[in-house]
């Protein structure tokens, strides 16, 4: 198998630049350009050696603290070497330059991990817990993320594995051998069986929308007239001027999306164009879209002007907001207030008083976000969560095809045809784990990766 190398750390200027290397030939390709002060010759795992690294010519390129990990005992279960240079762009592409030179190739984005997956020493939901731990955008996607490179949602999956081939093979033992003194299986135990598995992976699936906002965020819109405090809002929250704010009605013509954890709580938090009649084509296209991202959205942050009074536009985003998670703001209350509260509250939403202006109430809505959506108890419960899609798509088509077995059943098939349809659920949930997984998904699901991965 070919060594491997790649720089592993961020680009760009910093105090350590580490440039990975992994394969048979890691050590014999290192001792080519590393000097160290020790002149001992002897290799030993988890050490760490200090020396220079040297051109072909004979130069000293830069002074570095190199790690060993021998095999089977690292990352990858190959010999690998980290050698840990001073940062900044110049020095950690110049020692990569020599590695390759020596006889490494570069690796492929996540090759490192792809390795440590094809020689099992983790699984295919471990190995992409690992990209998604360093994708986390807040502590509690974090946490999930490590949970599952810990072996969590493997372990669980693994767990129905097991019980599935263990009804398999007793359905197998009464097929193959009718002669023997074997307890013939019912159909009855069999939709007992396929009963528990279900609710297990029920379970599962239901808790992909809870990973989904981990992982993606609360798409959460800000909708409101023009000039009601959408962008004003959204520079609140960001603490930068990123959306620009005039007192000219219509500035805001297509959608902002910014990211940002509030209490812990990851938001896809989306500036949208003001709601109101135009005869300016992009900005009709600009309202057109707002309405579709609210009615797509998680949660609708309504905000109205309290110094005008309600019009047509005002009535349809209450209208809008009244069949989804909604927050009603009412801005501005530091001037003289001619809104109606009465068709406000109608609505039955919770409604906070802010100035946007001066930053007042700010914090009543980083609360009631928290209080609407418990992230605390999702984070705190202990129960899995499925935050990957690929994964709730193999979770439903496994769910799938227990019902198709269910009907097989219920139509008095042989059960030879029955085994067929659980084993069809044992190729799902084997593509999860990956020891059901074609060639071509792993190199997929490996291309998303970073390099030095």
């Amino acid at each position: 198998m070919n060594t491997i190398v790649a720089i592993s750390t961020a680009p760009g200027v910093g105090g350590i630049g580490i440039i990975r290397m992994s394969g048979e030939n890691s050590f014999e390709i290192l001792n080519k350009f590393f000097k160290p002060k020790n002149k001992s010759s002897e290799i030993e795992g988890y050490r760490i050696k200090y020396g220079n690294i040297i051109d072909k010519n004979g130069e000293i390129i830069d002074e570095v603290l190199v790690s060993y990990f021998k095999a089977p005992k690292s990352y990858t279960t190959e010999n690998m070497c980290e050698i840990n240079s001073h940062g900044g762009t110049v020095i950690i592409n110049k020692i990569l330059e020599i590695c390759l030179e020596n006889g490494a190739i570069l690796a492929e984005p996540g090759e490192f991990t792809k390795k440590a997956f094809l020689n099992g020493r983790i699984d295919l939901v471990q190995a992409e817990a690992v990209a998604d731990i360093i994708n986390s955008k807040t502590d509690k996607e974090a946490k999930i993320s490590v949970e599952q490179l810990d072996g969590g949602l493997s372990n669980y999956i693994k767990e129905i594995r097991k019980d599935i081939l263990s009804i398999m093979a007793d359905i197998e033992a009464s097929i193959d051998y009718p002669e023997y003194d074997i307890e013939e299986i019912s159909n009855k135990k069999i939709l007992l069986f396929l009963d528990k598995i279900d609710k297990k992976l029920e379970k599962l699936e239901n808790s992909f929308y809870n990973g989904k906002i981990l992982r993606e965020g609360l798409s959460t819109v800000i909708l409101g007239r023009p000039n009601a405090g959408k962008s004003s809002l959204l520079n609140l929250i960001l603490n930068e001027e990123r959306a620009i704010i005039t007192d000219i009605e219509g500035t805001t013509r297509d959608t902002i999306e910014e990211f940002i954890s509030i209490n812990g709580i990851p938001l896809k938090i989306i500036d949208t164009a003001g709601i109101r009649e135009s005869n300016d084509e992009i900005e009709k296209i600009g309202v057109k879209k707002s309405i579709e991202k609210a009615e797509k959205s998680d949660i609708i942050i309504c905000i109205f002007d309290v110094s005008r009074e309600l019009n047509e536009e005002d009535y349809k985003i209450l209208n809008l907001a009244k069949n989804k998670n909604s927050i009603i703001i009412l801005n501005k209350i530091d001037l003289e207030n001619k809104i109606n509260y009465e068709k406000i509250k109608e609505i039955n939403k919770p409604i906070i008083k802010m100035s946007v202006k001066n930053g007042e109430g700010l914090g009543d809505l980083y609360n009631k976000i928290s209080e609407i959506f418990n992230f605390n108890e999702i984070a705190n419960n202990g129960e899995l969560i499925v935050s990957n899609n690929r994964h709730k798509f193999l979770i439903k088509n496994a769910r799938k095809n227990i019902d198709i077995c269910r009907r097989t059943i219920a139509e008095n098939m042989p059960v030879d045809i029955i085994s067929s349809g659980i084993k069809e659920i044992l190729e799902d949930l084997g593509k999860i784990t990956g020891e059901s997984v074609t060639e071509d998904i792993i190199n997929e699901i490996f291309s998303k990766f970073c390099l030095g991965k």
